[in-house]
């Protein structure tokens, strides 16, 4: 299933040639909106539909009228919470400090990798990966051209990376000893965190299973940690041999490897 891109209803130049823009550049089909709905547009090409907006840009999963667009969600009150001298359970688990390299293999809506890159700082790397290439766009223009009053946030976005591509090709390019910290999330068959942007996930998400291969790259690449998030009840902890960190009356829970 291919993916079309469209208008706001009412657009403007600018937006009438921000959105040719993208087209061309996704090399994708765009459509012209009229006055149609999201669920005509689905309808007519059967496809997911990417709108450019005036205030941001939102995908349309085929079958699905609930979008999804890039909003930093957790990521500012976990970079406060840092501010104050708290802990964050990642930053924690991957033992992140300023100057360090992070690779967020599976990037999603960013939040993980925006809290790594305000621990890691200027001098720092966070690199993420995202194999869907509307989810990889959306994201992508999200850290680029986000606004916010809270500094330490909008320089943490403008700090990563993304990369589309998947990440066992990413993996398997890199050289031994590249990244401080690597890292996975793998929750999409049970999803508990940001439910109301993640609904619709697995419509549009590109999954990799996340096997021995992967993980073997990931230890070869990481100077200290490859960390892994996951459902409390994932047999992923045991299964690929991390040491999972219990926390109580949380659903999902870290496990890390050191790296010798």
């Amino acid at each position: 299933m291919t993916a079309y891109i469209s208008t706001n209803l009412r657009p403007n130049e600018k937006i009438l040639i921000q959105t040719k823009q993208a087209a061309k550049q996704l090399n994708l089909p765009y459509i012209e909106r009229g006055k149609r709905s999201i669920e005509s547009l689905q309808q007519e090409t059967m496809s997911d539909i990417l709108i450019i907006g005036k205030e941001r840009m939102e995908l349309y999963p085929f079958g699905s009228l609930e979008p999804i667009f890039f909003h930093p969600s957790s990521a500012m009150f976990r970079i406060k919470r840092l501010e104050r001298g708290e802990k964050d359970p990642l930053i924690e688990v991957s033992q992140l400090s300023e100057g360090d390299s992070f690779l967020d293999c599976t990037l999603g809506l960013g939040s993980d990798s925006i809290v790594a890159a305000y621990q890691a700082g200027e001098t720092g790397t966070v690199v993420g990966i995202e194999k869907n290439q509307l989810l990889f766009f959306l994201v992508k223009e999200g850290f680029k051209n986000w606004l916010t009053e809270y500094i330490p946030l909008q320089q943490a976005l403008r700090r990563i990376k993304p990369i589309n591509t998947s990440y066992l090709t990413h993996l398997n390019q890199l050289p031994d000893n590249s990244f401080d910290c690597v890292y996975f999330d793998p929750m999409f068959d049970q999803t508990i965190e940001e439910a109301e942007v993640m609904r619709n996930w697995g419509k549009v998400a590109q999954f990799t299973e996340l096997g021995q291969t992967a993980i073997e790259h990931a230890v070869r690449v990481a100077r200290k940690r490859v960390v892994l998030k996951a459902h409390y009840r994932s047999p992923l902890f045991k299964e690929l041999g991390f040491t999972q960190i219990v926390r109580k009356s949380a659903k999902f829970h870290f496990g890390f490897i050191e790296v010798k």
